[in-house]
C-alpha cells in the first residue's frame, strides 16, 4: 500500500484526535517488494548503518495484557555486555502508523550495541496490518487506528510492555529500572508525549497517562494534536528532558492531516520540560527517519540516519550517564546537515 493510494482514500476520512501519517513499513510480512524488512536490513548493512551483530542480541516477545484483551508484541535489542552486576538503561520505541516491531532496526541495534537495550513495540490497533485486507476498508480501519481509544492503548502498550520486560526471566534483571527513556517517530511521537506526561481536558476533568518510570524522552517528527486548540496546556505538564528530531522536508500531505516541519517546531516550543532540544535537519521527509533508504534522496537519507543515531546517543550519554557536553560534540559533528537547533540541555543539572 503506498502513499499515493492512501491519500486517494483519505481524501473522504473523518479528522481524529491524534495525527496519523503514512505507513513506516507497510509492507505484509514475507512481501517480496523493495521495502520487506530483510531487503531493508540489506540496504542498511551496505549503508554501514547496523553495528556488528556480536555487540548485541535480539529476541522477541508475545504477550497478551488480559485486562485489555490485547496483544502487545515486542523486539527487544539487548547489549551482549548486559548482565545483573551490570544492568543497562531501557529505551521503549513506539513506531508510526502502520509500523512494527521490526521497524526503525539501525536505532535499536545501535543503542544496544553501544549499551542501551532497545524495546521496539507493535501496537495491535495501528500496526502494519492495517495495510491488509479488503482495500475499500481501509479508511475505516485507518479511522479505528487513529481513535482516542487506540491512543490511549498505545500509551498502555508502553506501560504493559515496561512492566512485563522488567519481570521477564533472564531478561529484566539486566535492565536499570530506573534508567528508562520512551522514544517514538510520528504517531509513536505523539504516544511518547502522551507517557511523558501531556495533559487532556475533557467534560470529566484532566486526563494523563503518565509514565512515572520514565527518566526521558525522544520524540521524531511529533506531530500536533488535532482538534486540540492549545497545545501549551497539553504539552507544559512535561518535565522529563527531551530531545525533537524532524527535517525542514519532514511534512505529512494526507488530506484532513496536512502537518508541516513548524508543526513539529511548535511542539517542541510548547513542551514544558526546561533541559530539552530540538535538531531540525534540512529537506528529507517523513518518512526518511525509518528503516526505509529512498525518500529525500539516498545520500542525505543516509546522512541524517547516522545522525539520528549519533545525537539520540550523545541525549542518552547526557540524560542517563550524565556526560554533559557529549550532545553540543554531536551538533558540531553534524553542523552541515542541520538548519536549525536549539539545546539547553545542561539547564537544571
Amino acid at each position: 500500500m503506498n502513499c499515493r493510494f492512501l491519500r486517494k482514500w483519505l481524501g473522504m476520512a473523518f479528522v481524529p484526535l491524534l495525527l496519523v501519517s503514512c505507513a513506516a513499513d507497510p509492507v505484509a510480512p514475507g512481501s517480496n517488494t523493495a521495502w520487506s524488512p530483510a531487503r531493508q536490513q540489506i540496504a542498511l548493512t551496505e549503508a554501514n548503518l547496523l553495528p556488528a551483530s556480536a555487540a548485541f542480541e535480539s529476541s522477541y516477545f508475545d504477550w497478551v495484557d488480559n485486562e485489555r484483551r490485547r496483544e502487545v508484541q515486542a523486539k527487544l535489542y539487548m547489549p551482549r555486555s548486559a548482565s545483573p552486576e551490570k544492568s543497562v538503561p531501557l529505551i521503549v520505541f513506539s513506531h508510526g502508523l502502520g509500523g512494527s516491531r521490526e521497524g526503525y532496526s539501525y536505532l535499536g541495534a545501535n543503542w544496544a550495541a553501544q549499551g542501551y537495550a532497545s524495546l521496539h513495540l507493535q501496537h495491535a490497533g495501528s500496526d502494519r496490518r492495517l495495510w491488509l485486507g479488503n482495500p475499500f476498508d481501509l479508511v475505516a480501519r485507518l479511522q479505528g487506528a487513529a481513535s482516542e481509544a487506540e491512543a490511549i492503548d498505545r500509551v498502555r502498550d508502553l506501560r504493559f510492555a515496561i512492566d512485563q520486560i522488567l519481570a521477564a526471566p533472564e531478561v529484566g534483571s539486566r535492565l536499570n529500572a530506573r534508567h528508562i527513556v520512551a522514544a517514538g517517530h510520528s504517531y509513536g511521537a505523539n504516544t511518547v508525549l502522551l507517557a511523558s506526561g501531556a495533559v487532556f481536558e475533557r467534560p470529566q476533568g484532566q486526563l494523563s497517562y503518565a509514565e512515572r518510570r520514565l527518566v526521558g524522552a525522544l520524540v521524531i517528527s511529533a506531530p500536533p494534536f488535532h482538534g486540540e486548540a492549545n497545545s501549551g496546556a497539553i504539552l507544559r505538564p512535561i518535565g522529563i528532558p527531551i530531545l525533537h528530531i524532524t527535517a525542514t522536508g519532514d511534512e505529512i500531505r494526507l488530506p484532513g492531516y496536512l502537518s508541516s516541519y513548524q508543526d513539529r517546531v511548535k511542539v517542541f516550543s510548547a513542551t514544558g520540560s526546561p533541559r530539552k532540544a530540538l535538531v531540525v535537519f534540512r529537506d528529507g521527509s517523513h518518512s526518511m527517519f525509518t528503516d526505509r533508504l529512498a525518500p529525500g534522496g539516498h545520500d542525505l537519507n543516509v546522512q541524517v540516519k547516522a545522525a539520528t543515531r549519533d545525537l539520540s546517543l550523545a541525549f542518552f550519554a547526557e540524560v542517563l550517564d550524565g556526560q554533559s557536553g557529549i550532545f553540543e560534540q554531536g551538533l558540531a559533528r553534524h553542523k552541515d546537515l542541520i538548519a536549525y537547533r536549539e539545546s539547553n540541555l545542561d539547564l537544571g543539572r
